[in-house]
């Protein structure tokens, strides 16, 4: 057997002591499927005296995490401080000067300096391994690079938040509010005390950003994401949804199209026969669609110290094995820079939900309105209310282009008789 591979971990979080115990628990396992024992030599963190739920003995602790990078006894350095800047990424960048391999977590430092990072790596001649950067304890990354290698990847989407998708689907099975299901989801550890990064579609928009690049082989374009997040999606949207026959799910979508790369994050509309439908709770799932391979699905846990740490111990066994890949499935040099297509030029079928003042000639104003943007209507839905109270009226409509979906919105709002802003979400088209 080869001699003990080295490895320092930056970042005790949860994921970081999930690597620790992965690696104490399952270390016979993983040294006869690498061919070499794995063995932590050196740690960082903030806080030292800490209760990790493990012996942190053994390793050597370092107070300053670059310098570990930099000066550790190690072959990888695993980086899972979190953070597009700061530590996270100055441990990265010391660790592939210092020619060390590197394996993250980190979905923020990637989307906004993947590419840069990934060049530097190949050409110092290093591993740069990120499986749990996107979707948790999901090999999808692997897939993509390996299992998938054959095809042309002709879109990509999917639910890579667990914390929007436990939200939406509690909000459906109890009926209450996004902010009191919100609040639960904090209380149960599911939801950052501050939860933007999962609710206003900016951690999904990471994630997609990657698997992006590594889809369609250009730079990863964080930027070139359109993002809405869920705060706007009520109890009653997912009730009418239903009667629809559809449920809404927060999606990352991507596709090359005849204007450039497609890049969407937002509230959908899906049918119930859908598969993605069913993928419930905090559970994460990935399609993709080849040309050869038709639709692949990948589903499991997108978070959590064991998924996470699953991933990542995953990516150090393949580092051991010296399986070498493209960062992105392409040499990072060969990237291509893919002109961005924009949301205006998006075509699909949408849901609008209308608060409407009950006055004779609301209804003949607003098919004014879609008839002059050549907006199809397929069906409405009306509730009656008490007296005087604006009435939800919901339009789904035919396919067409987001442009005109946007003037006609404008237009409506514009209406004495439109009591608060409309809402809108897109009606996405899946595979069976």
């Amino acid at each position: 057997m080869k001699p003990p591979l080295k490895i320092a971990i930056a970042g005790l979080g949860t994921v970081g002591a999930g690597v620790l115990r992965l690696i104490a628990k399952n270390g016979a396992l993983l040294a006869a499927r690498s061919g070499r024992p794995i063995v932590v030599t050196a740690i960082s963190a903030r806080t030292r005296g800490r209760d990790r739920g493990v012996d942190l003995a053994p390793f050597r602790w370092f107070d300053d995490p670059v310098a570990m990078a930099a000066e550790a006894e190690a072959e990888i350095v695993v980086e899972l401080i979190g953070g597009a800047e700061g530590p996270a990424k100055a441990v990265v960048e010391t660790a592939i000067a210092r020619r060390r391999h590197v394996v993250t977590a980190n979905k923020a430092l990637l989307a906004k300096h993947g590419t840069a990072i990934g060049r530097a790596a190949e050409a110092a001649g290093i591993a740069l391994h990120y499986e749990a950067a996107v979707a948790g304890g999901i090999p999808i990354i692997k897939a993509m690079r390996e299992g998938l290698a054959g095809n042309r990847i002709e879109r990509l989407y999917g639910i890579l938040n667990g914390t929007c998708n436990y939200i939406l689907t509690t909000m459906r099975e109890t009926g209450r509010s996004f902010d009191a299901v919100l609040a639960d989801a904090q209380a149960l550890g599911y939801a950052e005390a501050d939860p933007s990064f999962d609710i206003d579609g900016i951690d999904t928009a990471h994630k997609l950003a990657i698997l992006a690049s590594v889809a369609f082989g250009g730079e990863i374009d964080f930027d070139g994401v359109y993002i809405e997040g869920i705060r706007h999606v009520t109890a009653e949207d997912i009730q009418f949804a239903a009667e629809l026959g559809y449920r809404i799910k927060l999606l990352g979508s991507a596709r090359l199209t005849d204007h450039g790369i497609e890049q969407r994050v937002h509230p959908c509309m899906v049918k119930l026969s859908s598969p993605i439908a069913s993928v419930e709770g905090v559970y994460n799932a990935v399609f993709a669609e080849g040309d050869f391979v038709g639709t692949a699905l990948f589903e499991g846990r997108g978070a959590g110290a064991g998924p996470t740490a699953s991933a990542v111990v995953a990516d150090i066994v393949d580092i051991a094995r010296e399986n070498r890949l493209p960062v992105f499935g392409l040499p990072a040099a060969a990237l291509a820079r893919r002109p961005r297509a924009p949301i205006e030029r998006h075509r699909g079928a949408y849901y609008l939900r209308l608060m409407v003042k009950d006055e004779p000639g609301v209804f003949a104003d607003i098919a004014a309105i879609f008839r002059d943007e050549r907006v199809s209507m397929e069906a409405i839905l009306q509730r009656q209310r008490d007296a005087n109270e604006p009435v939800p009226v919901v339009i789904t409509t035919h396919e067409t282009e987001e442009a005109a979906m946007r003037r006609a919105l404008s237009r409506i709002a514009a209406l004495a008789t439109i009591a608060e802003p409309p809402r809108m979400i897109r009606i996405e088209p899946l595979e069976r």
